[in-house]
């Protein structure tokens, strides 16, 4: 069985005419040279080269090997050309999954300044979160609220979202406080019960379990836009409900909670260049968005 790399010792001998030229040249021994030499000449069964005073001479099947050799070569050396650095440039395709909420009020916002430092990396955003597993490599990459329990996994705390109570300034206007500073009065956007499981939910129903429901939702898009039609008050999270300037603090985040956001990547996947991109860029709109 031919080793292939016997070949480079052979195209290096036929091109300098000289084992100690090649044992240079590939920095090995003399004996090394030809030792490959001779077990290429065996694995072939022929004799490549003459040995002459004035140096080494293919034979007539040399001269076909050589032929063949050179092709080999000049493939391998367009393979290295055209894969080198592939995994150091960032281009290519990423998969991420995130919440719809981090989609469209953190990440698509950002994204013009994302593709004109990256015009090569095409991005695919999946926000039904829910469907989407890691660990079948549904994505490439996540940005989530929820610490995954996956050990093959490479997880990153990145930031921490704060909640508080908004509403709108005209309703605020039509609903002044009473004395005790309680709610009494004021209605809250609520959640589906299919969705009392999310944090805002919780809180509200463990806080405030008597206050009356002005409309029941399914959404966070539609909690937003009825505090902002002045239908109540809701537990936003802080860094959209501060893009709205219609909408006031009325329970500060102190006294409602926080969620840890984790950044989650295949471990194997770490050493892509256009995965690290991505995870890289949004550590920063993270950062500055204040979520940390």
């Amino acid at each position: 069985m031919m080793d292939w790399n016997d070949l480079r010792f052979f195209l290096t001998v036929a091109r300098t005419q000289s084992l100690t030229k090649t044992a240079a040249a590939l920095k090995v021994s003399q004996s090394t040279v030809a030792r490959r030499i001779s077990a290429l000449e065996n694995s072939l069964k022929t004799r490549l080269f003459v040995h002459h005073q004035t140096g080494y001479f293919l034979t007539d099947a040399g001269q076909d090997v050589l032929h063949y050799a050179e092709e080999v070569e000049g493939k391998i050396l367009a393979l290295e050309s055209h894969i080198s650095g592939t995994d150091m440039r960032p281009a290519g395709k990423v998969r991420l999954a995130t919440a719809m909420t981090l989609a469209s009020h953190l990440i698509i916002p950002a994204l013009p300044r994302f593709n004109a430092r990256f015009p090569d990396i095409v991005l695919e955003v999946i926000t039904g979160i829910n469907t989407v597993s890691m660990s079948r490599h549904d994505a490439d990459i996540a940005l989530r609220l929820v610490r995954p329990e996956q050990q093959s996994l490479k997880i990153r705390k990145v930031g921490r979202i704060d909640s508080a109570v908004y509403a709108s300034k005209a309703y605020l206007d039509g609903h002044p406080p009473v004395a005790d500073h309680s709610q009494q009065g004021r209605g809250f956007i609520t959640w589906d019960p299919a969705f009392s499981h999310l944090p805002s939910a919780k809180w509200l129903s463990e806080t405030c379990p008597t206050a009356p429901s002005a409309l029941v939702t399914t959404s966070l898009v539609a909690q937003i836009a009825a505090v902002k039609a002045g239908l109540g008050l809701a537990v936003l999270p802080c860094f959209i409900a501060r893009q709205e300037p219609e909408l006031s603090e009325v329970i500060p985040a102190e006294r409602v909670f926080n969620e840890d956001l984790w950044l989650v990547t295949h471990a194997e996947l770490t050493a892509s260049a256009r995965v690290r991109a991505v995870a890289d860029f949004l550590v920063e709109i993270v950062a500055e968005a204040g979520l940390l």
